[in-house]
């Protein structure tokens, strides 16, 4: 029986129509069927079947950065499909590979030579004033609530639970996972966590009193922001790549999805391999001479 394999993919990388001419003539010896996401058709096989759903598939490819993984983990809504990341761009934190390694990191994918991680994903939801389910938004790395297009102050009330945590004057707040960590989170000052340690994540973005801090939640926590007079222009984003405004007078909740995102890794390239190669966190660059 065949692997199917899902194809996702940007087309603005370079590099993109060599991985897919050699999973075109490889994959099918080794194994797997493959499908193809709406905007690779013009450079893909004739006659390639189109990917338009998540039970089409048992493991799916990424082809370009951060950014196209994210947008692979969106699609899949939280199925029980790992993902192969393949970064042909400039950070790549999240993907599996690096492009011009591929070819290899592919066959020792197909052997087994692999581990799936599992990462923690959040789902985040608006609410009517009358208690009625409005918005639900899944995130891989963050949400982020923050203002619109006028250089305000956001006022808003964090609970836990029901229990009331802070009252917030800043121009937004960052929930993240611990995957997230390394992202906007990271840029507003919050701590990187190991992905594999489960919490959420509380950054005020430029915050108007040093008293509030990052703080990080247990992951059964159920985090309530409400703002605390109806302002208009509020946002809330998630992953960077969706985004929808908050009605006055909404409640925003933000938790763990019971369904993680599968990510495949390889043993010999850890969280902290990446954090040294791609963060700087090996030290400064060496001088010459």
């Amino acid at each position: 029986m065949s692997t199917r394999l899902g194809i996702v993919g940007h087309l603005g990388y370079e590099g993109l129509e060599d991985i897919l001419g050699f999973l075109a003539r490889e994959a099918p010896a080794m194994g797997y069927t493959l499908a193809y996401e709406g905007d690779l058709a013009s450079v893909a096989p004739a006659g390639a079947t189109r990917l338009g759903h998540p039970s089409q598939v048992d493991a799916l490819i990424t082809l370009g950065g951060d950014g196209t993984l994210i947008r692979a983990a969106r699609f899949l809504g939280g199925a029980d499909v790992p993902i192969f990341g393949v970064n042909l761009g400039k950070l790549g934190f999240l993907t599996t590979c690096q492009g011009e390694d591929f070819p290899e990191a592919f066959r020792r994918f197909a052997a087994g030579e692999h581990h799936v991680q599992a990462r923690m994903a959040l789902e985040a939801r608006t609410w009517t004033p009358s208690g009625a389910l409005g918005i639900q938004l899944r995130a891989l790395n963050d949400v982020v609530v923050h203002k619109g297009g006028y250089a305000r102050v956001l006022k808003m009330r964090l609970s836990a639970g029901d229990e009331p945590i802070a009252r917030l004057a800043a121009d937004g707040v960052v929930v993240a996972t611990p995957t997230g960590s390394t992202a906007y989170s990271l840029s507003a000052g919050g701590p990187v966590v190991v992905p594999t340690l489960h919490s959420l994540i509380v950054t005020p973005v430029a915050a108007h009193t040093l008293a509030i801090r990052p703080t990080i939640f247990p992951p059964e926590t159920t985090l309530r922001i409400t703002m605390d007079d109806e302002q208009d222009e509020v946002l809330l984003t998630a992953d960077g790549q969706v985004g929808i405004a908050i009605p006055p007078g909404h409640l925003l909740t933000v938790q763990r999805s019971p369904r993680p995102v599968k990510l495949v890794r390889f043993a010999d390239v850890t969280f902290f391999t990446r954090l040294r190669h791609k963060l700087g966190w090996g030290g400064p660059p060496a001088r010459d001479g």
